[in-house]
C-alpha cells in the first residue's frame, strides 16, 4: 500500500509516523496537492492528503480514518490507542485538539501564502489565530497536569499528533505562536523530534 502526500502536511506526517509505530509496511509517495495536482488527481480524484492507496486500488482518505483502518492491520498486541473507555476518551480529546491546531495552522498558511494580499480578510485570520491559540492553550494545560509518556515505546496517537502539529506551527507560523508561551508543548515536541521514527520522517 502507498501513503500519498507531502510530509510537510501535519496530517500526512502524523499518519506516516503512526503507521511506522504500528509496524506496518508501506510506500510513501510524496505528491503535492498544488505542484503535482494532476498526478495526485489520477490516484484520487478528490486530491486530498493523506490518501492511502491500497493494493486492490481502493483509496482511503482522512488521517483519522486511515489510522483507524491501520489499527486493524497491525499486530493485535500493537496499538496506539488505549482500550479503557476513560483513557480512550482523554486520548481522543487530545487528538481532537492537536488536529484542530493543525487545521487552523494550515488555514492561516493558506491565507498568508496562497491568497493574494489584497484579498486576505484580516478579521477571519484573527479568528482562526484565536482558535489556534485556544487549542494550544488547552493542550498546554492538560499535558502540564498529565504529562505525556516520554518512553518512545509508549507513544500514542495523541503524542504523535501533538508533536507533529507543534512542529508544523513552529515551522510555518513562528510569528503567530511563540514557543515560549507553551513551554510544556515545546519540551515534549522537542523530545519527540529527537526520536528515530520522527527523524526518519521529517517534514519536507
Amino acid at each position: 500500500m502507498k501513503l500519498i502526500g507531502m510530509l510537510d502536511s501535519p496530517f500526512v506526517r502524523r499518519t506516516a509516523i503512526c503507521m511506522k509505530l504500528l509496524g506496518l509496511e508501506f510506500e510513501h509517495q510524496s505528491l503535492s496537492v498544488f505542484r503535482t495536482y494532476d498526478e495526485f488527481r489520477r490516484i484520487n480524484p478528490v486530491v486530498k492528503a493523506p490518501t492511502l492507496l491500497l493494493d486492490d486500488g481502493q483509496c482511503l482518505m482522512d488521517s483519522t480514518l486511515i489510522l483507524d483502518y491501520a489499527e486493524t492491520l497491525a499486530n493485535p498486541r500493537k496499538t496506539l490507542m488505549p482500550r479503557d473507555p476513560v483513557a480512550r476518551l482523554h486520548e481522543l480529546k487530545l487528538i481532537g485538539l492537536a488536529l484542530a491546531a493543525s487545521e487552523k495552522s494550515v488555514q492561516l498558511v493558506y491565507e498568508q501564502k496562497q491568497r493574494p494580499a489584497e484579498k486576505q480578510y484580516e478579521p477571519w485570520a484573527e479568528r482562526v489565530s484565536q482558535q489556534l491559540h485556544a487549542a494550544y492553550a488547552v493542550l498546554e494545560k492538560d499535558i502540564t497536569q498529565r504529562p505525556l509518556p516520554t518512553d518512545p515505546s509508549r507513544f500514542s496517537q495523541a503524542g504523535v499528533s501533538i508533536a507533529v502539529a507543534w512542529r508544523f506551527t513552529q515551522m510555518m507560523l513562528p510569528d503567530v505562536v511563540a514557543e515560549t508561551d507553551y513551554p510544556a508543548l515545546r519540551l515534549f515536541a522537542a523530545f519527540a523530534e529527537r526520536q528515530a521514527v520522527f527523524m526518519e520522517t521529517p517534514p519536507e
